[in-house]
């Protein structure tokens, strides 16, 4: 074992007299094979404020990932961390199961303001700190309010990695040697603006996945009971970034009501601004029966909520119970960050600047065709990668390329810009910066993202 002794700097940091190779070489040690983000991203961070990271080794990296979208202010906004100090210094206690604070009103209260209708018709249900214990507790719901026991989900989404979430997340590598998922889990296509999973492609495409979903519930020789619920992200996020076409959701919410099935919309990692709206699926104008949200709800710190609209709280007390409901700092650094996004008008700004970043992704996208298709909303934006000299498709699209895709996200760190990927075999870069990036700073993602096709050996046309 490496025997570096830890100091502790004037910042209370904890720093090896060592560099990244040696955190990483110890994190190895310590940790499962289950670690993901260091193999592709290796630093060791020592500091970070905004939208900038910096490692052990002073290397200043322009961050596009922001905690998976989880840092809405992105990192350290002076008054998320004043925030902290104030309840620290205040005499509040930390934990507190689901009793009351003051704190705890003043958040509800606020939280339940930017829902639909500011929240009249919802109440709140505060879950295990991670959005996949909000999903399994809507899903429990939703089967207790029916008295059903299936769940429709859809291709491409991401719902979690507990045993019932993964079970409704599309992404089949997890799922592997994995028995006995939840039962009665039927999958439906989601619409891909790039990629139409019926062959269709444009309006077409839409109107027959809407016809599809509507059928199969209508059909009683469809195979597949009445659901208790349907689950779904009005853009999927590790899925590739896909929006939902507005008239898809209107559909769907519409069949839902019908036929007296639950929606819920994971709001995960889209909702709070991320998208130009509050929510994602208000691009759509419709309203869940119950909205799953984590990540930036808690202003950086871990909570999970679920917003139920009041006629189907259907629980009794103690029915889904959870040790950590009541993060106080999450809740003040959550207050703080929904009242700076909501005051500081961050929804219109996020809009506006992801159309501009769309319109400069696709005149570079003239230049350099490995870029297939641009697509999102807000600062939810996909870039799919693909292989333009190989032949095209019967709709026009060329094969996917996830080798390109990871070698450009290498290309990226190196070049000191950090990224996700996602979508099919990792073709797809994504960017969920702070929603505070500024224009200059996102003239700098453009100069370094073609640094780094450049040095991936794609050559411009």
């Amino acid at each position: 074992m490496m025997t570096d002794k830890v100091r502790i700097d004037s910042l209370g940091a904890n720093s090896l007299n060592g560099n990244n190779e040696t955190y990483l070489a110890r994190q190895a040690e310590f940790e499962s094979n289950v670690r993901s983000y260091p193999r592709k991203l290796p630093l060791a961070i020592a500091k970070a404020n905004g939208v900038w990271i910096t490692d052990v080794e002073n290397n200043q990296y322009l961050d596009c990932l922001a905690g998976a979208g989880t840092l809405a202010l992105g990192h350290n906004h002076p008054d998320v961390l004043q925030s902290i100090q104030n309840v620290i210094t205040s005499g509040l206690p930390l934990h507190t199961l689901d009793l009351t604070t003051p704190l705890k009103d003043q958040f509800s209260e606020y939280l339940l303001s930017v829902l639909p209708q500011q929240g009249k018709e919802y109440c709140l249900q505060f879950t295990g700190p991670s959005g996949a214990d909000a999903v399994e507790a809507a899903m429990k719901l939703a089967k207790k309010v029916t008295g059903r026991t299936g769940i429709i989900s859809f291709s491409g989404g991401y719902h979690g990695m507990t045993h019932a979430t993964l079970a409704v997340t599309g992404n089949l590598s997890p799922k592997e040697a994995v028995n006995g998922m939840m039962p009665e889990v039927q999958f439906m296509p989601y619409p891909h603006q790039y990629r139409c999973p019926l062959g269709i492609g444009g309006d077409a495409g839409v109107k027959a996945l809407t016809y599809y979903f509507e059928n199969l519930i209508n059909d009683v020789e469809s195979g597949v009971r009445k659901p208790a619920a349907v689950i779904l992200e009005a853009v999927q996020g590790e899925g590739g970034v896909n929006p939902a076409p507005a008239e898809w959701l209107q559909r769907i919410r519409k069949v839902t009501q019908e036929h007296g099935i639950l929606l819920i919309l994971d709001e995960v990692q889209a909702g709070f601004c991320r998208t130009g709206k509050q929510f994602a699926f208000e691009h759509a104008g419709i309203e869940p029966d119950i909205i799953v949200m984590s990540k930036a709800v808690g202003g950086g710190l871990p909570l999970a909520v679920l917003g139920i609209k009041k006629e189907f709280d259907a629980w009794a007390p103690g029915h889904h119970t959870g040790t950590f409901r009541g993060n106080q700092l999450a809740m003040a650094t959550g207050l703080t960050t929904l009242k700076i996004l909501k005051e500081e008008k961050i929804a219109e700004k996020v809009a506006a600047q992801g159309e501009w970043l769309k319109g400069k992704l696709a005149e570079m996208q003239k230049r350099y065709p490995v870029i297939g298709h641009v697509r999102g909303l807000g600062l939810m934006i996909g870039i799919e990668i693909v292989k333009p000299n190989e032949a095209q498709d019967h709709m026009g699209c060329y094969p996917a390329d996830g080798e390109l895709s990871a070698l450009l996200q290498k290309k990226c760190f190196e070049a000191g810009l950090i990224l996700e990927r996602g979508g099919r075999n990792g073709c797809v870069l994504r960017l969920l910066p702070s929603l505070l990036i500024t224009n200059d700073e996102l003239g700098i993602f453009l100069d370094k993202f073609e640094q780094a096709l450049l040095a991936a050996g794609v050559k411009p046309v």
